[in-house]
């Protein structure tokens, strides 16, 4: 009886309280400061190229081997606009496999790798979840902002 009695008073104290539901599609909650979502690429607008140069040391640190990085020549660096002598040539990141554990950020010698706030990245197939050199640069646009700020 004195058990039934408590669980009614729980019930009459919640009774009154404004709901906490979030009604996701149309309402977000605001994200954590240091949130940290999927690794992006960084561009450099000085000489309008990646901070990337394809180095690969990502892709061999990378626990589940979900980074697929090639390199180029750089033809800004013979016209002497640019510093790197290679840049990328090809980056893909198949992100149903990544477990977001941040060592390709942490391993990057030119810094061009951070994580971003992209965390709405569902698909209805794998395929699709592979992203490409030019989506990871558009996740990293919003991301060269934060940091500068900082």
């Amino acid at each position: 009886m004195i058990g039934l009695l408590k669980g009614l008073n729980t019930t009459l104290k919640t009774l009154f309280r404004r709901p906490v539901t979030v009604q996701y599609p149309d309402e977000h909650l605001p994200l954590a400061p240091r949130y940290k979502g999927f690794p992006a690429l960084l561009w450099d607008d000085n000489v309008q190229e990646p901070y990337c140069v394809g180095c690969q040391v990502c892709a061999r640190y990378c626990p589940t081997e979900c980074i697929t990085v090639t390199m180029k020549d750089n033809t800004k660096f013979k016209d002497g606009t640019s510093t790197r002598k290679k840049i990328v040539d090809f980056f893909q990141i198949d992100m149903a496999k990544c477990i977001v554990c941040a060592i390709c950020v942490e391993v990057c010698n030119f810094d061009a790798i951070v994580m971003s706030d992209a965390h709405e990245e569902s698909v209805f197939s794998r395929g699709e979840m592979v992203a490409d050199l030019n989506r990871l640069l558009e996740m990293g646009r919003g991301q060269e902002k934060k940091l500068r700020k900082s």
